[in-house]
This record gives C-alpha cells, structure tokens and sequence, in this order.
C-alpha cells in the first residue's frame, strides 16, 4: 500500500473538477456557452464565472493572500447574479483564463500552506468565520464538483455531450434510440408511480 499525502489528494479532486468544467465549453458557439437553460438563467460560462470568484475567495482573500486582479463582478455596484452570466463584453478567452489565473493563485496558496493553516472568510459573519486551508479545499472541491454537474445537465441539454472528460462519460452504452426508450420507459414509470394516466 502506498502512502496518501492528503493534500495532494484534495488537489487531485480540485483539478479534476476544474478541467471538467473547462471541457463543457470546448466545441461551443458564444450563444451556446452563454445561452441560459434553467429558469435560474444557468449557463455555461456563467458557471466558470462563478467559480473564478469562489477559488480568488477561499483562497485568496480568506487568508490574506489577495491576487490584486479585481473582479468587476463582485464590486459594490455589481448588480445581483452577476458572476453568474458573461456580458457581450466578455469574451471566452477573458473569463477562462481569468479563471486559469485564479488556479495558478489558489495552488501557490495550497502549496504554501499546511492543511491546518487558518484564515477567516470575509463575507462570513465574524464569529464563525475562521476555517483551515482543509476546510476552504474541501468546500471549493464540493462547490466546483457541484457546478461541473450543473455544466454537464447543460452541456447534455445543448448538443447531448455527457461525462467528466473526454473519453470519460461514465453512463451506460447505448445508441440514440436505447436512449430514447430508456427515457419514455422512466416516464412511463414516473407516471405509473404517480398514478398519472
């Protein structure tokens, strides 16, 4: 057996997720990757937005390690949601590598300090807002998982293309029409279940 060195396993998992919200993009027009999909108005690039601001947070300005790149989104006269969508001002390549930075500064951060290493969440109140650097990565981790998953519903509602990354769908096999009527045999269930007719 070998042995684990826990912070490197928890960047692991912070990579992963990083490059599997990447690759919901590749292959996409601009309306594809903007165009909003839930009543929410989630979108693709939306959600790299918002992760950019989650990484630069807990790891940046949580522990006093500010990256001095501003993020217009988050100023006091940003109106609300608006790290969730890109304006037509905002291209592609701006907003990834945006968050391309944002990675470069959360791994110096994550390099530099010990699992145990303390901070304090600014936009927490003050008496719970102290974490340790394994707390902020478990979050970041769980929060930017969760997002590649709603990347990947909206990714499958635009052209079909499911998984974690390329070569990596982790669903069943089947063509379209073994897809199809899985689909209307889980509706069928659904409305049996629900005694719908």
């Amino acid at each position: 057996m070998t042995e684990s060195d826990p912070k490197a396993d928890l960047h692991l998992y912070l990579q992963f997720a990083r490059d599997a919200l990447l690759w919901k993009l590749e292959g996409l027009s601009e309306y594809d990757i903007r165009r909003p999909l839930t009543p929410t108005g989630t979108n693709l690039l939306g959600l790299v937005k918002h992760v950019t601001s989650l990484e630069r947070g807990y790891f940046g300005d949580t522990f006093g390690r500010p990256s001095g790149e501003p993020l217009p989104w988050l100023g006091d006269d940003a109106e609300p949601n608006a790290d969730m969508w890109a304006t037509a001002d905002e291209s592609r390549e701006q907003i990834v590598g945006r968050y391309r930075r944002a990675w470069a500064h959360s791994d110096a951060t994550i390099d530099a300090l010990a699992l145990d290493a303390t901070g304090r969440v600014p936009w927490w109140p003050s008496d719970g807002n102290e974490v340790t650097l394994h707390h902020a990565l478990v979050r970041v981790i769980a929060d930017t998982h969760r997002h590649a998953g709603h990347a990947d519903i909206v990714r499958e509602l635009i052209d079909g293309a499911v998984g974690m990354s390329e070569g990596n769908d982790s669903i069943a096999p089947g063509d379209s029409a073994w897809w199809e009527d899985y689909r209307s045999r889980l509706e069928r269930v659904a409305k049996q279940a629900s005694h719908v007719a």
